[in-house]
């Protein structure tokens, strides 16, 4: 059977209008994938303390969440690059989506149920197919078009990602907290745990509609991109791993991640707090989506700047940036030390999609798997925010922003020189 779509070159630059055409139509089909998977991933931000309230939990057994969540990732990512290595992109996107679905509507019998062990299981699910569908669309915005604008591209693509992290506060806060608050203490538990019902099968149908669509549409088929044992020339064949770039890379988006979650998710305690800013959790909360929305403006910004600047010096520039501004938000106090870890959500803007894109660079047949690899390394989520919280234990909230500062080092050093290839 015919692959689905236009057969063209990886990182080919196809003059024809046939084909330039079908690209900008690509991406832009694609923007939508990574909006429906930043919405869905920053929703369980809403998910934790409705949870937290719903089986009166206690902080360790309501992050398990995001542990669940950024778990999927772990487990999922290497198998998922295998399997988009033998069907391609775009039935993989397919098939992501498909679990994504199945996740969502999972949501239905666990409200229902009402045990925390089945939405644990529901966002595993839903998690995988998140999983699957970034190993297949990250390296695709990767391979449409000119390798040297590669990170430009991703960079654009993961804006709309941050459009989602910033919509889905106040999507999950009017149909999720606000449901559950307006008869407060007279509603059922059972009343309680169905609030997430709704929005989740909004979430199911939006996606099942995404798969019908990527199911019929013609897009580019990036063969060389593809694990096929006799295309893949002697120094394509084993593993991904032996390009030190890709297993730097690998650690690179492990402690971004990290630093980015474990940030975000101390933001409203450390606002709180009465030498910061001193405001209530519900005023925190709105300064949480200024965070995400600053990684949503930097990227719109970084994808033009990356045109005409080399990724790996923006992405060193970045993290810098980052390194000062946790600085002042450790040593700082009041407006100074509040505006300088907001900040930091800008310096992240550029960060994962540039770190992806370099890590990938002129791995040809062995892109899908090193694709695994790097959303493996996404499961940094779900352990620097521990570690962050075990020292903010032991040395207080304001200190433990030490903990990202490494992070951002080691970002560094892969953008000065890490993530240059090397020649064989």
């Amino acid at each position: 059977m015919a692959t689905m779509g236009t057969n063209i070159p990886a990182g080919a630059i196809d003059a024809t209008p046939g084909h330039q055409a079908g690209q900008r139509f690509a991406l832009v089909a694609l923007t939508s994938l990574f909006f429906m998977w930043g919405f869905i991933t920053c929703l369980n931000d809403i998910l934790i303390p409705h949870l937290k309230a719903v089986f009166d939990l206690n902080y360790a057994q309501a992050m398990l969440v995001q542990f669940c969540f950024f778990g999927a990732y772990f487990l999922v990512s290497l198998p998922a690059g295998k399997l988009v290595g033998r069907i391609g992109y775009q039935r993989g996107i397919v098939v992501g989506l498909a679990i994504a679905v199945v996740g969502c509507l999972l949501f239905i019998p666990a409200a229902r149920l009402q045990v925390y062990g089945v939405f644990l299981f529901a966002l595993f699910v839903l998690a995988a197919g998140i999983t699957v569908l970034q190993v297949s669309a990250n390296p695709y915005v990767t391979a449409l078009g000119s390798e040297s604008t590669a990170a430009s591209r991703l960079t654009m693509t993961q804006a709309f990602n941050s459009l989602g992290t910033t919509v889905a506060p106040f999507f999950g806060a009017f149909l999720i907290l606000s449901v559950a608050s307006v008869a407060g203490e007279q509603m059922t538990a059972a009343e309680h745990a169905s609030a997430v019902e709704l929005p989740y099968l909004i979430l199911a149908s939006a996606l099942a509609v995404l798969a019908i669509i990527f199911a019929k549409l013609k897009l580019p088929t990036i063969d060389s991109h593809l694990d096929s044992a006799s295309d893949l020339t002697a120094d394509q064949k084993g593993s991904a791993l032996q390009h030190s770039h890709l297993l730097l890379g690998a650690i690179a988006i492990f402690v971004y991640v990290g630093a980015e979650v474990s940030i975000g998710s101390f933001l409203v305690n450390f606002l709180s707090e009465g030498s910061i800013a001193g405001i209530t959790e519900k005023q925190a909360a709105f300064y949480v989506s200024l965070y995400w929305g600053g990684a949503m403006v930097g990227r719109f910004i970084g994808a033009v700047v990356m045109q005409y600047v080399p990724a790996g010096k923006v992405l060193a520039a970045c993290s810098l940036g980052a390194c000062a501004l946790l600085a002042l938000t450790i040593f700082g106090t009041g407006s100074v030390a509040m505006w300088a870890v907001l900040s930091v959500g800008l310096c992240n803007s550029v960060m994962f999609p540039t770190i992806f894109s370099l890590a990938l660079a002129r791995l040809g047949g062995l892109t899908s798997q090193g694709s695994g690899i790097l959303c493996l390394a996404i499961v940094g989520g779900a352990v620097v925010p521990v570690l962050q919280g075990l020292l903010a234990d032991q040395v207080g909230i304001q200190l433990a922003f030490a903990l990202p500062i490494l992070c951002y080092l080691y970002i560094l050093f892969y953008g000065v020189r890490g993530h240059r290839v090397k020649e064989s």
